[in-house]
């Protein structure tokens, strides 16, 4: 959950922060692996995944490779967020107290454990996918995982305030593993999932970031808000929004989606530019904190409208 920060209102860094100590060397429990696993991030992605796979198969997916979905998905995913736990674990420190207390940041769980844990579950969620599904789907999610930590984490996230730009590519795989799950192909509907992830990865996380600003700043992370300040992050989040809500209508309007999907995308759509437009006129963190949450949301109804218009075409 996003805490709310003073914004960064200058470009430039703040300067960098006391480190924040780490626990006492303790015992990892089960929870602490599986806040590995960064549940609530996993959640959102299957659930894209799981509707993007109803799509693909016409509104009833066969169960068990439906069930191999859910299980490797989330294993990939897990796995995936494991890796980024261990090569953060130097920016969490910085980050205050809501990072600093994660697993491997606090000391709890070692790097090598981790990342041992993170390789387990990457195996684990290819053998599985490939098994019981796929081999494809097992391939691009695999693909998602590799990109999301290599491409992401180890360059993108330190290098350019373009990071989540490009970095979403990540994010918006999971449809494109849930299309192939259900018969082994893709097709013109994944690549608009995939395209609606990707456009709706910058505003989503632009707005987390004006609430994160002071942080990102002191953990010398170049988000947008740090380098190049809120009122440019604002108008960048408006023109992605208008680019998103243009990119979901297309599939409805041209047949690739029906009209349940197509009714969510104009309603869903217009309050999200709403709420895009009012950051945008002022900005502060009630409204990006308003838009970051309704953005999450967002995306997972417009997803479950691409679902139900499957079952009910």
């Amino acid at each position: 959950m996003a805490e709310s920060v003073p914004l960064a209102g200058a470009p430039g860094y703040a300067g960098p922060a006391l480190r924040t100590p780490r626990t006492p060397a303790a015992a990892a429990s089960w929870l602490d692996y599986l806040a590995l696993t960064k549940p609530r991030i996993m959640s959102l992605l299957l659930l894209t995944a799981v509707c993007a796979m109803v799509a693909a198969a016409g509104g009833a997916p066969a169960p068990v490779p439906l069930a191999a979905l859910l299980l490797g998905g989330a294993l990939s995913c897990g796995g995936a967020s494991a890796f980024n736990h261990v090569l953060d674990r130097d920016i969490d420190r910085l980050m205050g107290p809501r990072t600093a207390c994660r697993p491997v940041a606090a000391g709890r769980i070692s790097p090598r454990r981790a990342a041992l844990f993170a390789s387990v579950l990457s195996v684990l969620a290819f053998a599985v996918l490939a098994a019981f599904a796929n081999l494809l789907a097992a391939v691009l999610s695999l693909c998602g995982g590799v990109f999301y930590v290599l491409v992401y984490t180890v360059w993108l996230k330190r290098t350019t305030a373009q990071n989540i730009v490009i970095g979403g590519a990540a994010g918006a795989i999971p449809p494109l593993a849930g299309w192939a799950a259900a018969n082994g192909r893709l097709g013109v509907g994944a690549g608009f999932l995939f395209l609606i992830v990707l456009l709706w990865t910058p505003p989503h996380f632009w707005a987390l970031s004006l609430l994160l600003a002071r942080h990102y700043a002191a953990a010398q992370v170049p988000m947008l808000p740090v380098v190049r300040g809120a009122a440019v992050t604002a108008r960048q989040i408006l023109l992605y929004s208008f680019a998103l809500v243009l990119a979901t209508l297309v599939p409805g309007l041209t047949g690739t989606f029906g009209a349940v999907y197509l009714t969510a995308a104009i309603a869903l759509g217009a309050v999200l530019c709403a709420l895009a437009w009012r950051l945008w006129r002022s900005t502060g963190p009630t409204a990006a904190g308003v838009l970051f949450h309704y953005s999450l949301l967002y995306l997972a109804l417009l997803f479950v409208a691409v679902a139900v218009d499957a079952a009910l075409r």
